[in-house]
């Protein structure tokens, strides 16, 4: 490929010194811009951006939503592939990419989406709830915003017609149990501002029937057995972390100080 590619990687990030240069380094030779947005930085990230070629400016936090919206407003092409700092364009995307601009298909598309496929106890994960996780993450700026809540599940909200590639957008986002497991509760936190937010009421049926009905879909209907034992994990860690969500709408409509 003699020429970069038309479109500018805008990574938001905070504090990811351990992953960055890999991200960077996944697309630093065939992109025409890379931006590097960080928030109350306080590691090496921007050092290992500017040494990855990357352009980096500092924002405040306004939520992965809105911050990711403000940096939007700062890449410098039309097209705009957005990364976590923890995800790597795997050389089969790559491909996708350059045959998606060299086809045209960007007069023709608004976006594009592709699978996701995530590093978790030493494999790769290709089935159950993990996987495709189709991410639409190529997009034209101008025909896309992000959306959905400010604080999580953010999404891009875009206009006319998205293309499907095949290759896989890399995550390494649980290098170890440990990491996975401590994800739970700050998730629940948000669960439990967003249903407080919209008056939703503590149900034990929704207690203990959304965490059954998780395990079986990602186990048995998305097939997560094939994956073997970190599928299992996969399938009873979502579960019980469904569980604490629901059960944390309990504990917030039933606190009350010990009786003396």
């Amino acid at each position: 490929m003699d020429e970069p590619l038309p479109l500018s990687v805008v990574v938001v990030a905070k504090n990811e010194a351990l992953t960055l240069a890999r991200c960077l380094e996944s697309v630093r030779s065939w992109s025409a811009d890379i931006l590097v947005v960080l928030n109350d930085t306080t590691d090496a990230s921007e050092s290992i951006a500017l040494a990855n070629g990357a352009r980096v400016t500092h924002l405040p936090w306004q939520g992965y939503r809105d911050t990711k919206n403000a940096a939007l407003a700062l890449a410098q092409h039309d097209w705009v592939l957005s990364l976590d700092a923890d995800e790597e364009v795997s050389p089969a995307l790559r491909a996708d990419l350059v045959a998606f601009f060299a086809r045209g298909d960007h007069t023709r598309y608004t976006a594009a989406r592709f699978p996701r496929k995530v590093w978790f106890l030493d494999r790769w994960i290709t089935h159950g709830d993990w996987y495709p996780d189709l991410s639409l993450r190529l997009f034209r700026r101008d025909r896309a915003r992000w959306g959905g809540d400010k604080f999580v599940h953010e999404k891009i909200d875009c206009t006319g017609p998205v293309a499907r590639l095949r290759g896989d957008l890399h995550h390494y986002s649980f290098p170890t149990l440990s990491a996975h497991v401590a994800k739970i509760n700050p998730f629940a936190d948000l669960f439990l501002q967003q249903h407080q937010a919209r008056g939703t009421k503590f149900s034990v049926v929704a207690a203990i029937l959304r965490p059954c009905w998780r395990f079986f879909r990602a186990y048995i209907i998305k097939r997560g057995f094939l994956d073997g034992y970190p599928g299992f994990y996969i399938a009873h860690a979502t579960a019980f972390a469904a569980f604490v969500r629901y059960s944390r709408l309990y504990e917030a409509e039933n606190h009350r100080a010990p009786r003396l």
